[in-house]
């Protein structure tokens, strides 16, 4: 099996040669951003809001990414190609490049832009059948006003840090709270919650402006149910009838049991299956064509 192409500051190079600066702030520092992509059946899933919302994230740390937007939408295309893949994970990550070992990103003179494309199953095996088990974590979610979760930033520590949690307590998935008790989202996912018929789903001040989120909003309502944003606690996810959460990587999940209580009767809900079915229809049909 040929050796996986990485794209490299205008190359794509073997995986083994493809290396980056010690003195890359994004190693440094976590200066840097990147998406988390999806390609289906030959066709890459909601690519252009992907590359907006990189594009948006560069625009808040005040970086300027050296290529148009359809110039990455080809890199990502073309990495794709070069691998020959039909369904993978396409992480493009942009860092703000070589500077020195301060912090002014002025010593950068050019970010660096590597994207790596492979191939990809499902992230949480047969618990899409069964459920996943969350649990709730003592790590605060960054707050808007220190460090907004709308920027997908490469500094993941807060991300990291529940998810060390989450192993430690035996969960698959850790649930986020904000500084003032408000569910947040999960170390890598938004999450849904189902009560008396109607949807209901944190804000996205505290927590990622999800793309599968948007998907998931689009779908429910062509369901027939509003999705409703609005302020919810512990209480709230412990009396669901039902909670699933929806990520790039995690798609859309059922959580069936959360700091030991079973959620609903413990099975994933009528709601969330036609969930995760609408999801795999859409993305198995939709997209931009890798191979035209």
């Amino acid at each position: 099996m040929s050796e996986l192409l990485i794209y490299l500051d205008g190359k794509y190079v073997p995986k083994s040669e493809a290396k980056v600066s010690v003195y890359d702030h994004g190693f440094l520092y976590g200066d840097g951003v990147f998406e988390g992509i999806r390609a289906y059946n030959g066709r890459v899933f909601k690519l252009k809001e992907h590359v907006d919302r990189l594009y948006d994230s560069a625009k808040a740390i005040a970086m300027d990414i050296p290529l148009t937007k359809e110039e990455m939408t080809e890199v990502i295309l073309e990495a794709l190609r070069r691998n020959n893949l039909t369904d993978a994970y396409i992480r493009p990550i942009v860092s703000r490049g070589i500077g020195d070992l301060g912090l002014d990103p002025r010593k950068c003179e050019k970010p660096c832009i590597v994207v790596i494309a492979q191939g990809w199953g499902a992230m949480y095996g047969d618990l899409y059948e069964v459920g996943l088990t969350g649990v709730t974590v003592g790590i605060r979610r960054n707050a808007p006003d220190a460090l907004s979760p709308n920027i997908k930033s490469l500094n993941y520590l807060n991300n990291i840090l529940a998810k060390i949690e989450a192993n430690e307590k035996g969960g698959d998935e850790a649930i986020f709270l904000d500084q003032n008790g408000f569910v947040c989202e999960g170390s890598g996912d938004n999450i849904f919650v189902i009560k008396n018929d109607k949807v209901y789903t944190p804000f996205t001040i505290s927590n990622l402006k999800g793309i599968t989120r948007a998907t998931a909003i689009e779908l429910l309502d062509e369901m027939g149910y509003k999705t409703i944003e609005a302020n919810l606690g512990l209480f709230d996810l412990y009396t669901a009838d039902e909670i699933f959460v929806t990520g790039t990587a995690a798609e859309s999940a059922p959580l069936t049991k959360l700091d030991g209580r079973l959620i609903g009767t413990g099975k994933p809900g009528p709601l969330t299956k036609r969930m995760v079915e609408a999801f795999e229809v859409i993305t198995k049909s939709t997209g931009t064509p890798i191979y035209k």
